[in-house]
């Protein structure tokens, strides 16, 4: 079960639409809450994109994670632009959907960027993904799958 993003659409960086509840579930959720004009996301997103990518595109089998990007962008072009820019081959939430500015809330969201990696039910495992990606890469994985207590078939 997908609580955090359940019944909810998401969408790719070319414009395709997924249900969150098929995309994410028995996977780690990193929410991923950043902005193209913020010079730290831009630092931080080919870092994270290279991470997703030995984790998901190139595993096999792929690791059960998987990235949301909250946008804190000013309008629904630049969070657009920043996707198709920078970003890896994950998900989003729109940029209309109010919910960004919920979850903002509920993890105590101040500054960005900021990686919450949280279990399908919405608990947080960690908000400090950003700091532990950059300081033990792909290390910090096994962690996260331990902690979110899902099925899984990955040894990293």
């Amino acid at each position: 079960m997908v609580d955090v993003l359940g019944g909810r659409r998401l969408v790719t960086y070319d414009g395709t639409w997924v249900e969150a509840e098929a995309a994410l579930q028995n996977k780690v959720l990193a929410l991923y809450f950043a902005a193209g004009r913020c010079a730290p996301s831009r630092d931080f997103t080919p870092l994270l994109c290279d991470f997703y990518a030995e984790l998901v595109d190139q595993a096999r089998p792929s690791a059960p994670f998987e990235v949301v990007f909250v946008s804190a962008d000013g309008s629904a072009q630049e969070m657009l632009d920043f996707m198709r820019e920078l970003h890896g081959a994950w998900l989003a939430l729109p940029f209309h959907d109010p919910y960004r500015h919920e979850l903002r809330t509920r993890y105590h969201i101040v500054a960005i960027p900021r990686l919450v990696i949280v279990k399908p039910s919405g608990d947080v495992i960690t908000d400090k993904g950003r700091k532990q990606i950059r300081e033990r890469g792909l290390a910090c994985f096994q962690n996260w799958v331990e902690a979110a207590d899902i099925f899984q078939n990955f040894s990293g």
